[in-house]
């Protein structure tokens, strides 16, 4: 249990330094805590690329958040791990709250549009939808289903096919304008 306790005192110091703004502290702390914080955004998120990511924001909050840790009411690595599961848990809700917002736009006012209907898909719906989807440009295509699909922002499909994102909202409204178009049988 002195192992234990050591690394809980050590931690525990590293976390003091870093609240003092010791960078030394901060990468120690880092080292000895990374690959046990990565596992549990990682068991939350499912996708390494995200959990990478989540990491390092978690890291930006416990350095910016350091001196608030009290040694009474937690372990270094219970509060860290608190922080980490926080975060991934916020980007999985966020993430899930964009799918959403993505299937309100792609409905008009009066009624379902291009989200799935509630019943199952009709084979004849879908057919159509593909039909259409395949008359847009490929790079309009491809920013429509990576944003609406795949929850993508504007700004991460701005720089994704590096376009400023005024321009990618005027492409994706165009885009789904055309769609929609297509899909209630107006002409091209």
């Amino acid at each position: 249990m002195r192992v234990a306790t050591d690394a809980r005192s050590e931690l525990a110091g590293l976390l003091a330094e870093t609240a003092k703004g010791d960078q030394s502290a901060f990468a120690e702390l880092y080292r000895l805590t990374s690959a046990k914080l990565y596992g549990v955004i990682l068991r939350i998120s499912r996708r390494p690329d995200l959990a990478s990511e989540l990491l390092q924001e978690t890291y930006l909050k416990i350095w910016s958040n350091a001196g608030r840790f009290d040694p009474e009411r937690a372990s270094p690595i219970s509060w860290m791990a608190a922080i980490a599961r926080n975060r991934a848990i916020d980007a999985i809700r966020l993430q899930s709250e964009r799918i959403s917002a993505a299937a309100e736009e792609l409905e008009p006012e009066d009624g379902p549009g291009l989200a799935a209907p509630r019943h199952g898909p009709d084979p004849a719906d879908a057919m159509s939808l593909r039909t259409c989807m395949e008359g847009l440009k490929s790079d309009d295509r491809r920013m429509v289903l990576l944003g609406y699909l795949y929850g993508l922002s504007r700004e991460e499909l701005g720089d994704r096919f590096a376009l400023p994102v005024n321009t990618v909202k005027t492409r994706l409204r165009r885009a789904l304008a055309a769609l929609k178009g297509c899909l209630d049988g107006e002409p091209a």
